[in-house]
């Protein structure tokens, strides 16, 4: 048996792709995933308005749903509230529709990379506190000899991309470095919103770095709407494969 889960990210409600969404929910009520797993910015602007559309739109999945907040899901237009309580909107969100993963393949493990504020601009890019950090490492620390799959979920990417002389997340060279060096098996990300799939190494310790595409009209570098589909078996069992919204074709 294997454990299917359809990996989207960057969906952007607010200037979400419709037809990229219809897509996908094609897709899902198709082939029936056993979990949707959304690796952040579920929202434009983080406005109330974009928060009722993704709890809409998740709930009505029908399949349990993982989510994971990025920079775009703390209130952009309300500086009281983003500094007060940053993640209260998603955290109401991540009640009504979000849950946890039961599998006997996969276990999945959340490594916060948003913060409110920082001391660069803009405050699009990943920050990886110590305390975060050690929050999940701890998480991966417990999980002892678990023979499934540890899958590690985050926004931002934890490196840069291939040959690139800077990292765009402070704190993500280190924190890339600890998790390779537990019994994670992968880390799944979001926010570029190009898909990728490498295995990356920093002082001797490898992990699989795995991202998606973005679901909004949000395109970069020439990538169309894209959503990853990974298989699961126990033991770092995993799979990958980019499915492209809009032009979607039924398995075989």
């Amino acid at each position: 048996m294997t454990t299917r889960l359809f990996h989207i990210s960057d969906v952007h409600f607010g200037v979400e792709d419709r037809a990229a969404l219809e897509s996908f929910v094609d897709a899902v009520v198709r082939e029936r995933p056993d979990a949707v797993v959304c690796t952040g910015d579920l929202t434009q602007r983080a406005k109330h308005s974009e928060y009722a559309a993704a709890r809409e739109w998740f709930a009505a999945l029908g399949v349990p749903v993982v989510l994971e907040p990025g920079n775009h899901d703390m209130p952009y237009y309300n500086p009281w509230e983003r500094f007060s309580d940053p993640f209260r909107r998603y955290n109401r969100l991540n009640a009504a529709v979000g849950t946890t993963l039961v599998s006997d393949d996969v276990v999945l493990v959340p490594l916060r990379t948003t913060v409110a504020a920082q001391t660069r601009f803009p405050w699009s890019d990943g920050v990886i506190k110590p305390p975060a950090l050690a929050a999940t490492l701890a998480e991966l620390d417990a999980l002892g000899d678990d023979p499934r799959t540890i899958i590690v979920i985050a926004h931002h990417p934890l490196l840069g991309p291939q040959g690139a002389a800077h990292n765009p997340t402070i704190g993500g060279d280190e924190a890339f470095a600890q998790i390779a060096r537990t019994r994670a098996h992968a880390v799944i990300s979001g926010h570029v919103h190009v898909p990728f799939d490498d295995v990356r190494t920093i002082e001797g310790a490898a992990l699989r770095t795995i991202g998606t595409g973005t679901l909004s009209t949000r395109l970069r570098h020439g990538a169309p709407p894209s959503w990853r589909e990974i298989t699961c078996g126990p033991g770092g069992a995993i799979t990958t494969r980019v499915r492209l919204a809009r032009a979607e074709v039924p398995p075989a």
